[in-house]
């Protein structure tokens, strides 16, 4: 069984789909980690990450796996160190380029064979699994998000500058040439703005019969 979650950045769709893995026994994916990761190498190897042919050059050839929800760039679990400024930074535009989405997309096809899997991203219930048995997207305001991104204590930016960084990757994510981030009609939509992780994790368990 595959549960599928979408939404913007700092909805709360990662903390969300990794309680529901852990709480059902599945195996979590955050794909928005993977493109972090490839962006990590990059700039390990002097690499442009916005530099398409490059960037995707070095993408195909990345050893990257993920084990236990955690991601692993050439053997190394680097999941502590994506959510820099510097990641947030070139992680989007990266994430644009089609070519590497399809190599992101292929590796998490391939992990979800014969898997109960819960997968997060921005386009995991349109493009790479539409036919998943469950399909969530939650949304919240950018005041919402801006506020939960500042309060994680991860970014040296004020609470503006992640408001404005948060607003200027919506508008990459709702217009990359494939994968934007969009509402399919048949999805469960939930606005978590005034909503706890508890209340959001019981109302998509409320949906989800095993």
């Amino acid at each position: 069984m595959i549960i599928a979650i979408d939404g913007p950045a700092g909805s709360g769709k990662s903390t969300i789909a990794r309680l529901l893995a852990s709480g059902l026994g599945f195996t979590y994916i955050n794909s928005g980690n993977l493109y972090r990761a490839i962006a990590l190498g990059c700039l390990r190897n002097t690499i442009d990450p916005r530099d398409a042919e490059r960037a995707l050059d070095y993408a195909k050839q990345a050893r990257l796996e993920y084990r236990e929800g955690e991601v692993y760039l050439e053997g190394e679990n680097v999941v502590s160190l994506l959510h820099t400024d510097e990641i947030d930074r070139y992680s989007a535009p990266l994430s644009a380029i089609v070519p590497i989405r399809h190599v992101v997309n292929d590796l998490i096809r391939k992990i979800a064979r014969g898997l109960d899997m819960v997968v997060e991203g921005r386009d995991m219930t349109t493009v790479v699994f539409p036919r998943a048995e469950y399909r969530f997207f939650l949304d919240a305001s950018v005041d919402a998000r801006a506020r939960r991104r500042y309060g994680q204590g991860v970014s040296k930016l004020s609470l503006e500058d992640i408001k404005r960084t948060i607003m200027e990757r919506d508008e990459i994510d709702k217009n990359k040439a494939e994968g934007s981030l969009k509402i399919d009609p048949e999805v469960v939509y939930f606005d978590t703005s005034d909503l706890t992780i508890s209340q959001v994790y019981d109302k998509l368990i409320e949906k989800i019969q095993l």
